[in-house]
């Protein structure tokens, strides 16, 4: 019977073989550091889980109802001892637990500048980072080489230790930024931006993809990260500058729109003010940036004259996603002073449509226009919230 359930288990066994432990063996040395974080701290819990876990089948075996043997105590109801292995060791494991953390979140943070790249090995003082701007579209990844003058969808590069800087927004929802063989996940939020600061120590073809579900085509988010030496990646800068295309603002705003498990494209070229616009909402042109807005606030705003302003900053998530409903996109294409104001308003056309004064009644739907024929009975509704022109 033993042998029968061993080989029944044998099929999990085999299921085993075919998981990714990317995570417990990453490549770059910020996911190995957040491992061995992990890893002790699951030690530090286990070392409560494990005792108890083991006492409570003790327990439940000694002191069955058959055990005629067991010794029998119903006035026990307090030990020194015991209380003090049952409070002082989960306070001991919480105080380390405690210090991992507040080590880990400052020295793994990942705004903070790498000091290493790897165990033993310091940053060159001369090492320039690499600069990646990278954007989270639906539902693909954008990344932007501000340096090699290029662009590309779903694929990722990167030379073997050298420094990483990314730059993360989105250009709708939220997503998250995750190379679980490079660092731990960040969130891409639109207006938004997010840095990340890594370093990849051997070459290989890793996956990465957004951890955080952002509509229909979120399963097909995903993209390749290559680490390289320096010659391929030189190699691989030349032939994304090889394909001629680029990456203008209307050639952007189409790529924005929602498509599902695109192919990696390649852009020899692109605007330099592309990731800028994209994080102040403003790719169309004409449309006044996130920050000039910021800007005039600053300044003490426009008063009245800028009451609409906020709403033409908001994203048009229906519009720009691809959707039939919803209103028309609109913005703030410039700003002019009151007396430029004023003289628009009396260039405007006086027979404009007319306009009632009267309060609206009922279920809220305006007065009609009186006219000679309006029947007696309507009259007599209306009373005298407008008197007849007949």
């Amino acid at each position: 019977m033993n042998r029968l359930r061993l080989v029944a288990l044998l099929p999990l066994f085999a299921l085993l073989g075919g998981c990714n432990f990317v995570v417990l063996s990453p490549a770059g040395d910020v996911a190995a550091q957040q491992r061995y974080l992990v890893i002790i701290s699951t030690a530090l819990m286990l070392l409560i889980i494990v005792p108890v876990m083991a006492l409570t089948i003790l327990f439940a075996w000694r002191y069955r109802n058959s055990n005629r043997q067991a010794r029998y105590e119903p006035d026990w109801d307090h030990s020194t001892g015991l209380e003090l292995v049952i409070w002082a060791a989960p306070l001991l494991i919480i105080i380390c637990l405690g210090a991992l953390t507040w080590m880990g979140t400052h020295l793994l943070d990942p705004y903070r500048p790498l000091d290493r790249l790897a165990a033993g090995r310091s940053v060159p003082e001369a090492a320039k980072p690499l600069e990646v701007e990278v954007v989270a579209l639906d539902w693909k990844w954008l990344f932007i080489y501000p340096e090699q003058g290029i662009a590309t969808v779903n694929e990722l590069a990167a030379p073997v230790d050298r420094p990483i800087h990314f730059r993360i927004t989105a250009s709708s929802v939220m997503n998250s930024f995750y190379i679980p063989a490079l660092a731990g996940q960040i969130y891409a939020m639109p207006a938004m931006q997010t840095r990340l600061h890594a370093v990849i120590n051997a070459p290989g073809r890793y996956q990465g993809f957004s951890a955080n579900y952002s509509g229909a085509g979120f399963s097909g988010m995903r993209f390749a990260f290559l680490g390289l030496s320096d010659g391929d990646f030189d190699g691989w800068v030349a032939k994304a500058k090889a394909a001629g295309a680029t990456l203008d603002r209307a050639t952007y705003l189409q790529l924005e729109r929602p498509s599902e498990n695109e192919p990696v494209r390649r852009y020899s070229g692109f605007d330099p003010k592309l990731f800028d616009a994209i994080l102040n909402l403003c790719v169309e042109p004409g449309k006044m940036c996130m920050s000039e807005m910021m800007a005039v606030d600053a300044k003490g705003g426009l008063g009245l004259a800028g009451i609409a302003n906020t709403l033409p900053l908001a994203y048009d998530k229906y519009t720009r996603r691809g959707a039939v409903f919803g209103a028309e996109p609109g913005y703030v294409a410039s700003v002019c002073t009151i007396e430029e104001a004023q003289a628009l308003t009396t260039r405007a056309p006086a027979a404009s449509a007319r306009r009632q004064t009267a309060p609206i009644r009922g279920a809220g739907l305006p007065l009609p226009e009186l006219s000679p024929r309006r029947p007696a009975s309507l009259s007599l509704l209306l009373g005298s919230a407008r008197p007849s022109n007949s």
